[in-house]
């Protein structure tokens, strides 16, 4: 399995419009950070997770011909608002399969509202085959996936895993029947904003300490905001088996 990370950055990605801040300002293209998501590969299959602002440049820079599906997250826009440009993928493959919750479906619906059309839809509209998914494992392509529940302050997100690999974002508190479903796991991907805490995500230190407490092989920090520091430095920081993500950063598990 190929995982490839199309973006680690936060909401606002970094550098941040109008900064001046160091980090913003920082020529190492490891600082430079587009929106959460991550690229799923194993056998004849790809899947996207999340689909931010930057859903476009994220498949241009990475080759991307043709995607299975989307896996949500939440409905924050950060994760969702570049669903329309799934329209080249439409075009060749047809109908493109989503995965959400159903809170997050109906807010697809709202804020899509012309790709659910289904009378005098506009033809230049993708269309997406639905799927709603829960708490129970699903199946994509011949992987069972396992959704984690997350706490993101007191909005409900879902973490997956996809066999060795489990991927959580916007974690701020999570429960421990739903860390047992993480047991055995070998590389973690996990959010870590900054050093400071955080209303609603995981600061470094917390995410460190979830790490210890999972206690993978290996884990990897995501949805990163130029508060926590040089690409450089940060990872000087880090324990050995932990290691700050960046994008297009690609690894083989």
């Amino acid at each position: 399995m190929d995982i490839t990370f199309l973006g680690t950055g936060t909401s606002q990605g970094i550098p941040i419009i109008g900064s001046d801040h160091p980090v913003c300002l920082s020529n190492d293209p490891r600082d430079k950070r587009l929106r959460v998501s991550i690229l799923v590969e194993w056998d004849n299959f790809t899947y996207v997770v999340d689909c931010g602002p930057d859903f476009r440049q994220q498949m241009l820079a990475n080759n991307v011909s043709k995607i299975d599906g989307i896996l949500f997250t939440h409905e924050h826009n950060d994760h969702i608002i570049g669903l329309d440009d799934v329209r080249p993928f439409y075009f060749k493959q047809g109908d493109i399969s989503v995965y959400a919750h159903q809170r997050v479906i109906k807010a697809l619906k709202k804020r899509f509202d012309y790709v659910f059309e289904t009378v005098n839809k506009y033809p230049g509209a993708p269309s997406l085959d639905v799927k709603e998914i829960n708490d129970n494992p699903f199946k994509i392509g011949n992987l069972e996936v396992i959704p984690v529940n997350v706490l993101h302050h007191k909005l409900q997100v879902y973490g997956f895993r996809f066999g060795d690999f489990a991927y959580i974002t916007d974690a701020k508190t999570i429960a421990e029947e739903e860390i047992a479903k993480l047991k055995g796991v070998k590389v973690l991907t996990v959010n870590a904003l900054r050093k400071e805490p955080h209303l609603s995500h995981f600061n470094l230190e917390e995410a460190l300490a979830f790490i210890k407490k999972v206690n993978p092989e290996k884990a990897y920090l995501t949805h990163v905001s130029h508060l926590l520091g040089f690409h450089k430095d940060v990872e000087k920081e880090l324990p050995t088996n932990v290691f700050l993500a960046y994008d297009n950063l690609k690894i083989t598990i």
